[in-house]
């Protein structure tokens, strides 16, 4: 199952996500430090997800005619530039730009969603799932690397916190772009097929695919909803130490990644709906425990079962997915897909700032329970339509 392509993917994996983990746990007390309007200072969080959104259908549609090469390679170089503009910003306290940094790591997120689909593409259809799970599974490596990096060199800079931590980032980010160099384009990444197949419309009225975005985008609003609050809510809010504010958004990454050591296996033995009906029961218990208490192992528990109902949703969705359309539609049904799904996911970021501090951490939480009964519906739905 081992061959080059996804051995640069992983090792790349590693390195271009430590932006999510730095971005969740400096973000927010950056821009809370920065302005006095608290209530958005989710605002570079969820213009990183803007920029996810945006970037997605712009990384599938240049990747359709450059191939994914040219595209990883074309990443690495902006999402090093955004973290130099980042250090900049908050060496010179620019609010404005640390947003435009962020949502410009947002955009080079966006290509490495894309790491997914072109390992899935490297192998056979028996070990997508597999392939999917190890990909995600090498973001636990990010989880140490990114916050402790950022956590160790926030004080390089006398006088200015947190400038050194984007120095560094932009050093990590710019590995890919040398591991790149040795990826091998499929003959098939070079043909321009990105206006063929089914429309988008007609792609969505298929009920797996449905199910598929579905299970994929509610499981990450939920997440980014609750995750991007929880440093805030720790930090600022509770007055709790960043380090033990880092150590929670840590293992929360862990839940999210660790998992993958056999949900592909779970999802080749029982399927792809009930995996994901256990997503849905694991965040529901997420929920409940974040409801109960504001004690430090609270938010730590939760926020691993936040991570852990995330990774079955969301493996289970991308999985499911890729058997979903046709191989000349790949590049539109992943474009359509991580749109809908970064789209939500930066109202989630974007929301829960706000909501924070207009109401309270049990209300954000109690908002996720419609969510998951709308991915409930739609998995019923398609088992009962597939079954028929």
């Amino acid at each position: 199952m081992l061959n080059r392509n996804l051995i640069i993917l992983i090792f790349s994996q590693i390195f271009s996500f430590t932006v999510a983990p730095v971005t969740v746990l400096l973000s927010g007390i950056i821009a809370s430090g920065m302005i006095d309007i608290k209530y958005i200072a989710t605002l570079p969080t969820a213009l990183t997800v803007v920029g996810t959104a945006i970037g997605s259908v712009f990384a599938s549609y240049l990747m359709s005619i450059k191939g994914r090469k040219f595209g990883f390679i074309f990443s690495s170089l902006m999402s090093s530039f955004a973290a130099l503009l980042a250090s900049f910003a908050v060496f010179n306290d620019y609010f404005i730009i640390y947003c435009l940094a962020n949502l410009i790591l947002g955009l080079g997120l966006a290509f490495t969603a894309q790491y997914r689909f072109a390992a899935a593409e490297s192998v056979s259809k028996q070990h997508i799932p597999t392939t999917i799970s190890i990909i995600l599974l090498s973001g636990l490596v990010s989880a140490v690397i990114g916050p402790n990096i950022a956590t160790i060199s926030k004080n390089i800079i006398t006088d200015h916190l947190y400038a050194g931590s984007y120095l560094f980032l932009s050093l990590i980010t710019f590995i890919p772009f040398c591991l790149f160099i040795f990826f091998n384009n499929e003959k098939n990444d070079l043909e321009k097929k990105v206006i063929q197949g089914r429309s988008y419309l007609t792609l969505l009225s298929q009920p797996r695919f449905f199910q598929a975005v579905v299970s994929a985008a509610i499981g990450y609003v939920i997440m980014s909803f609750l995750m991007t609050a929880t440093p805030i809510e720790m930090h600022v809010i509770q007055q709790m130490s960043l380090n033990k504010t880092g150590f929670v958004i840590q293992m929360h990454i862990f839940g999210m990644f660790l998992p993958s050591l056999f949900t592909g296996i779970l999802i080749k033995k029982f399927g792809h709906s009930k995996i994901m009906y256990v997503g849905i029961l694991i965040l529901i218990i997420c929920v409940i425990i974040n409801f109960s208490h504001q004690h430090f192992y609270n938010y730590l528990a939760g926020l691993i079962l936040l991570g852990i109902g995330w990774n079955f949703l969301f493996i289970s969705g991308t999985s499911l997915l890729i058997i979903s359309y046709k191989p000349e539609e790949k590049f539109k049904a992943q474009g359509l897909n991580d749109f809908l799904v970064f789209s939500t996911q930066a109202v989630g970021a974007l929301a829960a700032g706000y909501l924070l501090y207009l109401t309270n951490w049990q209300f954000i939480n109690i908002l996720c329970l419609p969510l998951l009964i709308i991915i409930l519906l739609a998995t019923l739905y398609a088992d009962k339509i597939t079954n028929n």
